[in-house]
């Protein structure tokens, strides 16, 4: 009998109501196949939570998520909230939920498919086969330190303020998750810091370095983040796993996509630490945005979607298999030519969210014949 397993499902705004609904298609053809079955629950997060309860967030919706054996998240945010008070815009929801489930490890991996190796900015000869793990702090730093604020100087004028925070514990925490990952891929880490300027992340990279000791086959690098940005542009090839801050790996994954070609195909997760059950809180999105301009028009790119997806399969229910298999047949779709519009290029074929979905699924079952 497949297992059984409870996703809370938070479709958000602008596109991701529909790029969550071609995952739940996927979901439903595994569970005709007999690999698993799903306990679905959905509920609202971001702008569409304000609209109807006045806040990003509901603490019933922590409680489901809590609950869950994982969070399946669309995208939040959008300028028809640009003018709330700044405490309660979209964004302020997925940080919270961030900080209440402790998700302090943001994998984002940056994967550069062959068909889309002419879609890049950059020279195809410089990003075909590019493959890089960003670990990225996600509850820690200037996002979370404190104090934080703005206030009204004597003079009239103001001065706003935040405070770049890290302790031995959190460094240590993502930092092993990096090396962890390093074992797993090609045996390479890369710490970003920028320990030329800043006492904090001075404190990082020693606290790196102690790690180390107890990763020995792991080849460590240390790099300034403003030469990481330069070097993910130059030649991302030399990047395998790379660990960095919250603001850093924030920054750095959105070069790193750009390298792919469309933010429309990165995938991400977001990971809490094990129980003692070997369990662990986690939540699954997409790197891109809203894009309301399209919402609703079926023109969204899902791949980025069904790609967090297979994440949750090989981190939270270790179905590396099957996550493979998703990921093939993404592949597959892209090899045959079709395209949404923010990967379209000439001489291929443009087709809807839905179509993309359809073909997805369409792969799947060629491989599961």
């Amino acid at each position: 009998m497949a297992a059984i397993k409870k996703i809370l499902m938070l479709p958000g705004d602008g596109i991701g109501p529909e790029v969550v609904e071609e995952v739940r298609r996927v979901m439903g053809w595994m569970e005709k196949r007999g690999l698993i079955s799903f306990e679905l629950e959905e509920d609202l997060i971001g702008g569409s939570c304000i609209d109807e309860y006045g806040v990003p967030l509901r603490s019933e919706t922590i409680g489901l998520a809590k609950s869950a054996d994982a969070v399946l998240l669309g995208a939040v945010g959008g300028p028809k909230w640009d003018n709330v008070a700044f405490d309660v815009r979209p964004e302020a929801g997925l940080l919270e939920m961030r900080k209440e489930l402790g998700l302090f490890a943001n994998l984002r991996p940056a994967v550069v498919f062959d068909a889309l190796a002419d879609s890049s900015s950059l020279k195809r000869e410089v990003i075909l086969g590019l493959n890089i793990l960003i670990v990225r702090e996600l509850t820690g730093g200037i996002y979370f330190g404190e104090p934080r604020g703005v206030e009204t100087l004597p003079d009239g004028g103001r001065r706003g303020y935040n405070t770049l925070v890290y302790t031995t514990d959190e460094v240590h925490r993502i930092g092993r998750v990096g090396f962890e990952l390093a074992l797993k891929r090609n045996g390479r880490l890369c710490s970003v810091d920028k320990a030329n300027v800043l006492e904090c992340t001075r404190m990082w990279r020693e606290e790196i370095n102690r790690i180390a000791e107890d990763f020995p086959s792991v080849e460590l690098s240390h790099m300034l983040v403003d030469n990481a940005a330069m070097q993910i542009v130059r030649d991302p090839q030399q990047f395998d796993v790379i660990v960095t801050t919250n603001m850093f790996g924030d920054i750095l994954s959105d070069a790193a996509s750009m390298a792919t070609g469309s933010l429309g195909m990165l995938p991400s997760a977001s990971l809490g630490s094990l129980d003692n059950s070997g369990n662990r809180n986690a939540l699954y999105e997409p790197v891109h945005g809203t894009a309301p301009d399209i919402a609703g028009q079926g023109k969204a790119n899902p791949l980025a979607m069904v790609l967090s997806f297979a994440m949750m399969l090989r981190y939270s229910f270790n179905m590396d298999e099957v996550a493979d298999s998703i990921e093939h047949s993404v592949e597959s779709v892209l090899n045959l030519g079709l395209r949404t519009r923010d990967i379209m290029t000439e001489g291929k074929t443009c087709v809807s969210t839905s179509a993309m979905g359809d073909a997805v699924i369409a792969a799947l079952e060629k491989l599961y014949k």
